[in-house]
């Protein structure tokens, strides 16, 4: 258990003790699983995908925890949001519904698609799609909603699934960042029409780069592999493309590290878990604080630490209190993105492809990103904070981050 440092002590940014005394070793993330099926793949014939025996052992793997049964492994997590993407063969000029906070990797499928992403407003609390918002954004045109699990909270698939059914919308749930993250006891990624993973290098599962597609809807899931592998038949045979499809394959050596991380999926994923509920046991103290929610029969995978500032119960503003928790020890940052995603250069000037949207030159679009406005999300991006959790980190170092707050927030507090 961590020295307990009181709350009235100087923050550590004024000369006092610092709250963290536990520091986060070097995380060791590969390691004897991984080198087994690399050392079996050195020895292969081939480092092709389609049918390699690292690749297919992955996938069984994968299929173990996650039961879906069509699956696609791609390049990365946004090769596998392009694939389903693409795999629903949507008209020109249709509307994919997205969150004002996600990765750019979640709409470069749509742009290139000649499709249009229409961002939509998240929930004040789980920074994830707000269904409300979503249903006053659906318009002849929507054809699809992705929900984006942020940071390992599950979002409101029921209240989404219930929109997409009234509406005939498809769903692509954005599963990058919530590899474990349940929604009412089941694992995200059933719910919607496809689910899309990524083993890029910061998410809880890695091999540097590398993704998956998946689906149980046969429909769907028949010839799904064309749509990353250059319109190739490969169950067929023959190399003579119906229609246009990138290429995102995977590698064999990309599926034997995936291997080995789908190996430790549960211990990686529990000592996430752990983590995250110290930091919420604790932050539950102070009112001026808000992590993201674990709603009842829900379960946070933990990806980092998403919490929001009261900032109204401070007598300072968000960068005051980043700076004071960072000297006090605590690893984290403040913001998340720069600006909701609309509000990137790339869309402000709709500069999709060489200055310029064909998709709206053509009269296919009235969409003008520059007129968009989500205030929720323009709100928590101006008060938010991100911590680190990941496998290296103790427990005593978070029960020091709680005492860092603690102190922090104390200090700081109009209360």
């Amino acid at each position: 258990m961590s020295e307990h440092i009181e709350s009235s002590a100087p923050l550590a940014i004024d000369g006092g003790p610092a709250a963290v005394t536990h520091a986060i070793p070097r995380r060791q993330r590969w390691g004897k699983e991984e080198l087994a099926a690399l050392t079996e793949m050195v020895e292969q014939e081939s480092l092709f995908y389609w049918k390699g025996p690292q690749t297919t052992a992955m996938l069984d793997r994968f299929r173990q925890t996650y039961p879906l049964e069509h699956c696609m492994p791609c390049s990365s997590g946004s090769a596998s949001i392009h694939i389903a993407i693409a795999a629903l063969k949507l008209e020109p000029g249709s509307e994919v519904i997205v969150p004002a906070i996600t990765d750019m990797g979640s709409v470069i499928g749509i742009l290139y698609q000649q499709l249009v992403p229409v961002f939509a407003d998240v929930e004040a609390d789980t920074i994830n799609l707000d269904p409300a918002d979503v249903k006053r954004r659906i318009t002849s045109k929507t054809r699809a909603i992705m929900p984006v699990h942020l940071a390992g909270c599950p979002c409101n698939m029921g209240s989404l699934m219930g929109l997409a059914r009234e509406h005939n919308l498809k769903v692509i749930e954005d599963c990058a960042q919530a590899w474990g993250t349940k929604w009412q006891g089941q694992l995200v990624g059933q719910q919607g029409d496809f689910a899309c993973y990524s083993f890029n290098e910061f998410k809880h599962l890695s091999c540097g780069d590398g993704g998956i597609t998946a689906t149980n809807d046969d429909a769907l899931g028949e010839g799904l592999s064309k749509w990353g592998d250059k319109h190739y038949d490969r169950i067929k045979g023959g190399r003579s493309p119906e229609t246009l499809s990138p290429n995102y394959r995977i590698t064999e050596p990309q599926s034997a590290v995936a291997l080995g991380q789908l190996a430790k999926h549960d211990d990686l994923i529990a000592h996430r878990i752990q983590l995250g509920r110290i930091l919420r046991e604790g932050l539950a103290k102070i009112p001026e604080v808000q992590l993201q929610p674990e709603r009842e029969g829900d379960t946070h995978s933990y990806w980092f630490g998403m919490l929001r500032f009261d900032l109204a119960q401070f007598r300072v503003e968000r960068d005051a209190l980043v700076a004071a928790l960072q000297a006090e020890g605590v690893v984290g940052e403040g913001g998340y993105l720069p600006s909701p995603v609309y509000g990137y250069p790339v869309f402000q000037n709709h500069d999709f492809f060489a200055g310029r949207w064909p998709l709206k030159d053509a009269g296919l679009t009235e969409m003008d990103y520059r007129k968009i406005s989500c205030p929720v999300a323009e709100a928590v991006l101006a008060d938010c904070m991100t911590l680190v959790i990941n496998e290296a980190v103790p427990a005593t170092y978070m029960e020091d981050v709680v005492q860092a707050f603690e102190k922090v927030c104390g200090h700081f507090a109009l209360r």
